[in-house]
C-alpha cells in the first residue's frame, strides 16, 4: 500500500508495481496452458524492439532433419545512440511429423528458433517497414525515419549493403509496397503527407506524387486485381483509392475542386485512425479496413465509380449494408 501522505509519486509507483505483478501472473498462466492452446510456440528475445516483420518467400528442408528453414526480415528501433539496422533472421520450424510440440516450450533455450542474423546498418533512423519483391525472391526494400528508400539484393557480393538508395520523402517514410504486376514500380508513404511512385531502373527521381492526404501516410497497398489501382491511408481517418491510368486527364474546374483526376475514391467511414487495410485477393474492389477504435469495415465502392457510366446496366437495386 502507498504510504499516507506520500503524494502522487508514491501512488503512481504503487499502481505500476500492481500492474507489473498482474502481467507476470497472466504470463505464468499463459505459459502453463501453452500445451493446450498451441501446437507450436517459439519465443525469442530480440536485442531491440522491431516495428516490422515479414517472412521471405523461400523455404527449404535440410536432408535428414526434422525441420524446415525459413527466413524473415526484422527492423530495429534502437536507442538514440545506437544505429538502426535490418536483421535477416533464420528460423527452424518443425515438420508436421517432427516430435516437437508446445510441451517442449522453453524460452531460455530457444534452439528450435534457430535465429541467426545478417544485418545491414545503413538506416540512420528507425526502420519503419520492409517489403519483399513480389516477382524477384532475392530483392527487398526498406524505409525508415531517415527519409530513405533502400533496395537490397541478396545476390550481391556484399548483401549487407543496399544496392540502391534514395531520399524518397521530406519526412519519415512509414511504408512501401512493390507493384504486383510491374516489377519495376514501388510505392512509398510518408509523414510528409504524400505517396510517391518510384521506378527501380531510375530511382533517383520519383515517377509521381499523390498529395491529397491531410495527415501522415501510414500504409499503402496495391490492388491484386487491377494493376493501375493503389490505396493509401493516413492519420486523418481517410483511405484514398488512386487510379494511375487517370493521371494527367483533363478536368472541369468543378471536378478539380474535389482533387486530382487520379483520386478515384475516398473511404470516410471510420471515426478513428485507420490502423491497416487489405485488398480482398478473390473479390474485385472489396477492401477490409480496421481502425484504432476496434471497428472493422468491409466495403466495396459503387460500380459506377470505376466503370464508365455508359457501360453500366440500368439497375434499381440499392447498395447492401449491414
Amino acid at each position: 500500500m502507498p504510504k499516507a501522505g506520500g503524494g502522487a509519486a508514491d501512488e503512481e509507483e504503487f499502481r505500476a508495481e500492481v500492474e507489473e505483478r498482474l502481467i507476470n501472473e497472466e504470463y505464468k498462466i499463459w505459459k502453463k496452458n501453452t500445451p493446450f492452446l498451441y501446437d507450436l510456440v517459439i519465443t525469442h528475445a530480440l536485442e531491440w524492439p522491431s516495428l516490422t516483420v515479414q517472412w521471405l518467400p523461400d523455404r527449404t528442408e535440410p536432408p535428414g532433419k526434422d525441420h524446415s528453414v525459413q527466413k524473415m526480415i526484422l527492423g530495429t528501433h534502437t536507442s538514440d545512440n545506437e544505429p538502426n539496422y535490418l536483421m535477416l533472421a533464420q528460423v527452424q520450424l518443425p515438420l508436421d511429423d517432427a516430435e516437437a510440440d508446445a510441451r517442449h516450450y522453453d524460452d531460455d533455450h530457444a534452439d528450435i528458433g534457430g535465429f541467426g542474423a545478417a544485418s545491414g546498418k545503413h538506416h540512420d533512423g528507425v526502420v519503419e517497414d520492409v517489403a519483399w519483391h513480389l516477382r524477384h525472391e532475392y530483392l527487398f526494400g526498406s524505409v525508415g525515419d531517415d527519409y530513405h528508400l533502400l533496395i537490397w539484393d541478396l545476390r550481391s557480393p556484399a548483401p549487407t549493403k543496399p544496392v540502391q538508395s534514395v531520399v524518397a520523402h521530406q519526412g519519415e517514410v512509414n511504408c512501401l509496397a512493390f507493384h504486383p504486376f510491374n516489377e519495376w514500380v514501388v510505392a512509398t508513404g510518408s509523414t510528409d503527407k504524400t505517396v510517391k511512385l518510384f521506378d527501380l531502373r531510375k530511382i533517383d527521381t520519383s515517377l509521381h506524387t499523390f498529395d491529397c492526404h491531410k495527415e501522415e501516410v501510414f500504409q499503402v497497398g496495391w490492388s491484386p486485381k487491377n494493376e493501375t489501382i493503389l490505396a493509401s491511408c493516413c492519420l486523418g481517418r481517410r483511405l484514398m483509392v488512386w487510379d494511375l491510368s487517370r493521371i494527367g486527364q483533363e478536368q472541369t474546374p468543378e471536378d478539380a475542386e474535389d482533387g486530382p483526376p487520379e483520386l478515384m475514391f475516398i473511404h470516410g467511414g471510420h471515426t478513428s485512425k485507420i490502423s491497416d487495410f487489405s485488398w480482398n485477393p478473390c473479390e474485385d474492389w472489396v477492401v477490409a479496413s480496421v481502425a484504432e477504435d476496434n471497428i472493422l469495415q468491409i466495403w466495396q465502392m459503387a460500380e459506377n465509380i470505376y466503370h464508365d457510366e455508359d457501360d453500366l446496366p440500368i439497375s434499381d437495386e440499392p447498395a447492401k449494408t449491414s
